[in-house]
């Protein structure tokens, strides 16, 4: 099959060349930028939440302002085809589009940082929830980014970059957690929103890329929604047929243990009595080290043997992880550092590896036409049922224990391993990410 034999033709001297060019620093930034809002609501929240007395049952509803990230193929063929003001003239359609989405986040941040979830967690949401808005908006223009800034064989380099600059990020706010033991909660998410900032700036910096020619807009008003909307869903089961079911299953339930495990891994960390300054320290430490090693490792094996294959070896790690939580959970204390660090930085290990593997199959099923559009559909379909499925995780870890809980959680990863086997051999090239075009090129 040609998705299966095309990637044995890249040597090692070309799978690490292609991590030389601007274009990856670039794309280190964009996945920084897009890790940092998600990670601020989804795990540090949930810290400060629990510090200040939250019940668990609440901090996994919390999880629910989230649900931007679902939702947004809603809004997404506005930031495909609609300019902003000023803006895009000025940086082209992504960038301003990016440069919007920031300030939302550093907004956001600010509100979330001058209030107090013990006796105000309304207020609290609403920072939360211009922030969660505010980060899928960002996601869908970075997507959007990255997939016309590089054709299909780069994209498992292109989404090794962003890994290591989401995971970046994930670290980053890990030093967000000693900042607050350091000084307090308002100073950490100010310096979080500063950093995003930065960010914005650096963007000003980078390459508008091609965009997918589309012919000039003369259509009646029915017609030009239908072409915003429908046109671009529709192309998925022109493209797939039958093979949408598996494809969509696949898609939908990849990332479950990932998003039902992550959301009770801070209040664990809470209640076995490891200090905020730890847990930012190994997170900002070896988690890095980690967080480098997955992501490149998965970008790497991807390239190297295929996007398929590699999402095969990630769902097993993802399991090995995410049991060694259930194992932290039933032997670790306060004094099990050691532990901690070599659980933290194997579940960075996989996240990195996963998240590569998954971003560049997920690229490999859109049009460039309507990137930014499919692209967000395809995402949205993962984190509607693992957010959904997430918000029940406080209940089932009161429910269970931490024990059960991350076993549980393990052994979701065990039939997507299978169901991707399937696609890989069964499967038409469409639903293993190949392009006609592509077909041709590699015949």
């Amino acid at each position: 099959m040609a998705e299966l034999a095309a990637p044995a033709r890249k040597t090692w001297g070309q799978t690490l060349a292609a991590y030389k060019r601007p274009i990856m620093i670039a794309m280190l930034v964009l996945g920084f930028a897009s890790g940092l809002p998600l990670m601020m609501v989804f795990s540090k929240l949930s810290f400060w939440l629990r510090d200040a007395g939250i019940e668990r049952s609440t901090i996994g509803f919390f999880y629910w302002v989230t649900i931007s990230y679902t939702l947004k193929p809603l809004w997404s063929p506005v930031v495909d085809r609609v300019p902003v003001p000023f803006l895009t003239a000025a940086l082209g359609k992504r960038r301003s589009w990016m440069i919007v989405a920031i300030i939302g986040t550093m907004l956001g941040l600010a509100l979330i940082a001058f209030t107090d979830p013990a006796n105000g967690l309304l207020v609290t949401a609403l920072g939360a929830f211009i922030l969660s808005y505010s980060g899928a908006t960002l996601d869908i223009s970075i997507d959007a980014w990255r997939i016309e800034s590089a054709p299909r064989d780069d994209q498992a380099n292109m989404a090794a970059a962003y890994v290591l600059g989401y995971r970046g990020a994930i670290m980053f706010s890990g030093f967000g957690l000693a900042i607050s033991e350091w000084t307090n909660w308002t100073v950490s998410f100010l310096v979080m929103a500063a950093t995003m900032g930065a960010c914005a700036v650096l963007i000003l910096f980078m390459k508008e890329p091609h965009h997918a020619y589309r012919e000039p807009d003369t259509q009646s008003f029915g017609k030009r929604v239908a072409d915003s909307i429908v046109e671009p869903f529709k192309q998925f089961w022109d493209r797939l047929g039958h093979w949408i079911v598996p494809v969509f299953l696949l898609v939908a339930f990849y990332r479950l243990s990932d998003f039902t495990m992550g959301v009770m891994a801070s209040p664990l960390y809470s209640d076995i009595g490891f200090s905020r300054a730890v847990v930012g320290g190994i997170q900002s430490g070896p988690g890095v080290i980690a967080t480098i090693s997955g992501g490149f490792l998965g970008g790497l094996i991807a390239y190297r043997f295929g996007v398929l294959r590699a999402m095969v070896v990630g769902a097993v790690i993802t399991f090995a992880t995410n049991a060694a939580f259930a194992y932290l959970a039933a032997i670790g204390n306060s004094e099990s550092i050691g532990l901690l660090a070599v659980v933290i930085s194997a579940d960075n290990v996989a996240a990195g590896f996963v998240g590569t593997a998954f971003i560049a199959y997920l690229s490999s099923l859109t049009d460039p036409l309507n990137a930014a559009t499919q692209y967000a559909l395809l995402s949205s379909i993962y984190a509607l049922i693992c957010k959904f499925i997430a918000g029940f995780s406080g209940v089932m870890a009161d429910a269970m224990g931490y024990v059960g809980f991350f076993l549980v959680t393990a052994s979701y990863a065990l039939p997507m391993a299978g169901l991707i086997i399937y696609i890989m051999t069964k499967g038409t090239d469409a639903a293993r990410g190949i392009r006609d075009l592509e077909k041709q090129a590699d015949t």
